[in-house]
């Protein structure tokens, strides 16, 4: 596959229209009789089954039945309302909690969701769903391409005022903006977080996408400078804006390509809730300066809203299939649902993240599945979704999750879930149960007197000052010390308090062995090059300071 960069579209360039699906341009009936159960002919060859020509109530029936049965069926010429190629948004917020919004954890959440509360109740959440990381980037590998970090070759984050420079993703890595463009003919963007490697070899456009707009890497990294595909657009960054510019990027982005009759793929990866804190005037609270992560929720919502309003208004609703998740748990400011831990610890307050899909007419309204998956699945699902097949030239760890949107008691495709932290692997999920391998890490040692070396400044790094303290600790804290190989219930015990490695001895045998059958295929990282401390890199282009 090509990796040269991509020149953005020509949208008035009626020549690169899609055209109609192959289906659609054969006669109606022959469309119907190919999906006939059973049905092995082919239709173009001229031969036709006994019953065409006598054409009966029970034969039309017949017909019928099947074809409006594979209509329904993933990637069919049919299921589109229109049978056109269905529409993809993956919205990806960076370091929002599992109880950060409405519906999800183990008690109520501190913010309000209404949007995403509607969200959900017109569509599925999956409440058993985990990230492959605590952290940012090896998560935004994943979730790109089905496969576990240490697959798909990022393990470690790419960070310019670390020198972290030789990090990215793998040009031989396949993402869904490759696969839906070779595939089926999408158009793709990515709006947002990157930090999938900030060079130039690494860049979105050498990724598949059409388009970029956003932060190559966390916005508290300097020089934080708004990019646009390979050109520094802004610098510094004015970060209060940053929600609704990028909600407004994309709104634009869905008018352009319904305009032109296009489907795309549209990948969001909103720079909040991670630190700084920033909201727009419309959101930003000052005279309750302790809410700032409150406010910063509100507006994440608000975009949400805007994004599915415009599909509504647009008539795409009943053809784009929505997924909204978080790439790791939250840092302090943000809620677990009253699970353990938080952002950079493998407890399940910093894996598990809250997922909900719509699709008025194919995902059933108000459904909640609690079979364990993982954002490993997003890359076969959608693929399977647009009628597009998953690379067979390597291994996909993420399976197809349709049958989990689409009923309550569908099970699991996975034997077991994994994550890593750095080039460790760490802990599996099976089932009910949790095995940490490795510990999973103390509270970390922070007092109200712990300087960010990342924070606002003023100049550099412009948001709030009025950060969340470690005092806003996000998870729960207490239960059995953590060290290795520890056992938890997650149906009894999902906040991981009571290790009960000692009464189940038999469970801890077969997870192991799960364990240690991936651990064989984990190959040995090197530490990437990096400065000695964090740097002030100015910005302005993307040569950090070479």
């Amino acid at each position: 596959m090509d990796k040269n960069l991509n020149p953005v579209r020509n949208l008035s360039d009626d020549s690169q229209d899609c055209s109609l699906d192959k289906n659609m341009e054969q006669n109606p009936l022959e469309v119907s009789r190919q999906f006939l159960p059973g049905q092995k002919m082919n239709i173009s060859n001229g031969v036709n089954p006994p019953w065409v020509g006598r054409v009966n109530r029970r034969n039309f029936l017949r017909l019928m039945g099947g074809s409006i049965a594979a209509m329904m069926l993933p990637g069919s010429a049919g299921w589109g309302s229109t049978g056109k190629k269905p529409n993809f948004i993956l919205i990806f917020a960076d370091d929002l909690g599992y109880g950060d919004i409405g519906g999800f954890g183990l008690k109520e959440s501190p913010f309000q969701t209404p949007n995403l509360d509607r969200m959900a109740a017109e569509g599925a959440k999956l409440t058993d769903f985990y990230v492959p990381t605590p952290y940012c980037a090896p998560s935004r590998a994943t979730i790109l391409t089905g496969r576990y970090p240490f697959r798909n070759g990022v393990v470690f984050n790419p960070a310019p005022d670390s020198g972290i420079n030789s990090v990215g993703l793998p040009s031989s890595e396949i993402t869904i903006a490759e696969a839906l463009k070779g595939g089926a003919g999408y158009a793709s963007i990515c709006i947002g977080k990157w930090h999938l490697g900030h060079t130039l070899k690494y860049l979105p456009r050498r990724q598949g996408f059409d388009e970029y707009y956003g932060i190559l890497y966390s916005n508290d990294m300097r020089p934080v400078q708004l990019v646009e595909n390979e050109k520094v657009v802004e610098y510094p960054v004015i970060q209060a804006t940053l929600t609704k510019r990028y909600t407004q990027r994309a709104l634009d982005f869905i008018e352009r390509n319904f305009r032109h009759n296009r489907p795309f793929f549209l990948y969001l990866a909103h720079a909040m809730p991670h630190k700084p804190l920033a909201a727009s005037e419309d959101f930003y609270t000052p005279d309750t300066p302790d809410d700032l992560y409150a406010d910063v929720i509100r507006e994440l919502d608000w975009s949400v809203g805007q994004i599915l309003g415009k599909l509504k208004q647009l008539g795409l609703d009943d053809n784009t299939f929505v997924l909204f998740t978080s790439d790791n748990g939250p840092w302090y400011g943000g809620s677990t649902g009253g699970l353990r831990g938080m952002k950079s610890r493998t407890w399940e307050g910093g894996l598990r993240v809250p997922l909900i899909a719509r699709w008025p007419g194919k995902i059933p309204a108000g459904l909640v599945n609690n079979s364990p998956a993982g954002t490993i699945d997003v890359f076969p699902t959608i693929l399977k979704a647009a009628g597009v097949d998953v690379p067979k030239d390597r291994i996909i760890d993420g399976k197809d999750i349709w049958p989990l949107l689409t009923r309550v008691h569908a099970k699991s495709p996975h034997n077991a879930l994994f994550a890593m932290q750095g080039t460790k692997l760490m802990t599996v999920r099976s089932g009910k149960w949790r095995l940490h391998v490795r510990s999973p890490g103390p509270v970390p040692n922070r007092g109200e007197d712990w300087v960010d070396p990342r924070g606002p400044d003023g100049v550099t790094i412009i948001a709030p000052y009025e950060q969340a303290r470690p005092s806003a600790y996000p998870g729960v804290i207490g239960g059995d010390g953590p060290k290795n190989i520890m056992l938890f219930d997650l149906e009894t015990d999902p906040a991981e308090q009571r290790d009960v490695s000692r009464q189940h001895g038999d469970v801890v045998k077969r997870l192991r062995a799960l364990y240690e059958k991936t651990l064989a295929q984990v190959p040995d990282f090197k530490p990437p090059q990096r400065f000695k401390q964090i740097r002030r890199l100015r910005g302005g282009d993307l040569d950090y300071g070479n």
